[in-house]
């Protein structure tokens, strides 16, 4: 439900310990600040803590800020975020930590964390019996260190009642993004989107890696970059195995070779699966008919289209776009609620 415009700003607390990624921080951070009321006011207000408070440095070496958990919690907390990076995994073992945290869930209205920041809210318990996420990386350490909470690997960010988990590092943008449509409206959340040069919800919205990342991952060398640069530039171009040849600077029967060696999928199948992120996008940021879309994303028809999306999300491109476009629950997002770029 958007904020009432008569209420007071949220408040949004950021949990910080020693080491933490900045990223995990700023990004969200940066949204809740942007956010506005329809008024033009600030919709959120914004603090960062941690357990003694004082200067926390982070991964990057810069320092921030930061008041006392306790005292925070003294007062009226909607949000508290929990950031991450590799030293939650010391972080986890804090015992006045885990305790602070466990006591702030039944007193804050959304409680969640970013990337790594999952494993310390798992060894409190917080996450018992929830659906959550975490950094692909760690997705089957935490699924095999906590076999009571539902882990969804493939997810951006979950959201199982009050609990929010993210995914890496970029995907606590994501969960932010969602929070305020939450709050405030698809509306606010989109102009937030542009203004930060986003999407308001990533291509796909399912997968923590797309299928061109996931390629260009695999290779490693960068081999396919270029030709994947131009694939994703105009996913309606001529992608048969000859012209991908052409522009990787490869014979065809090197190519096809190579690309199902190296990334373990057929050309043929990341074609599909390029074009079905690519109307994924327009479905859920235009009003495009879905013929429209179909014919831009570089399939034959809509039957075609239909098909692919069957095989690649399980659900037909209107069904993609009732969930998504109207902010209707991004599938792990979950489609049972509202639902990793760089190594945290």
């Amino acid at each position: 439900m958007p904020t009432d415009s008569a209420n007071p700003s949220r408040r949004v607390v950021f949990v910080q310990f020693d080491g933490a990624k900045l990223l995990d921080t700023a990004g969200p951070l940066q949204v809740f600040t942007d956010a506005r009321t329809p008024e033009g006011r600030a919709a959120y207000d914004c603090a960062l803590v941690s357990l003694s408070g004082g200067a926390m440095a982070t991964d990057t070496g810069v320092a921030l800020p930061t008041g006392r958990l306790d005292a925070a919690m003294a007062g009226v907390v909607d949000t508290l975020i929990v950031s991450g990076g590799r030293r939650a995994f010391d972080a986890m073992r804090d015992t006045a930590l885990l305790a602070a945290l466990a006591g702030a869930r039944g007193r804050v209205r959304r409680l969640g964390s970013v990337c790594l920041g999952a494993f310390i809210l798992a060894e409190g318990g917080v996450l018992d019996g929830a659906r959550a996420t975490t950094h692909w990386e760690a997705c089957d350490r935490l699924a095999a260190e906590y076999p009571e909470i539902t882990v969804e690997r493939d997810a951006i960010y979950v959201a199982d009642g009050p609990l929010w988990t993210s995914a890496g590092v970029s995907a606590g943008i994501d969960m932010a993004l969602a929070m305020v449509e939450a709050d405030l409206g698809r509306a606010e959340a989109l102009r937030l989107a542009r203004a930060l040069v986003l999407y308001l919800r990533r291509p796909g919205g399912q997968d923590q890696f797309s299928a061109p990342l996931q390629a260009q991952v695999a290779a490693g060398d960068g081999r396919f970059d270029r030709m994947i640069a131009a694939l994703r530039a105009d996913p309606a171009r001529d992608l048969s195995v000859a012209a991908m040849a052409a522009m990787a600077g490869m014979s065809e029967r090197t190519f096809a070779r190579q690309f199902r060696a190296v990334t373990g999928t057929a050309p043929a199948r990341f074609v599909e699966r390029l074009r079905v992120e690519a109307a994924c996008v327009a479905l859920a940021e235009t009003s495009l008919p879905v013929k429209s879309v179909a014919a831009r994303a570089g399939f034959g028809g809509e039957e075609q289209m239909r098909r692919a999306f069957r095989r690649q999300r399980g659900i037909a491109p209107s069904e993609y776009r009732a969930r998504f476009a109207a902010g209707g629950g991004q599938a792990r997002e979950s489609g049972r609620g509202a639902e990793a770029q760089a190594l945290c």
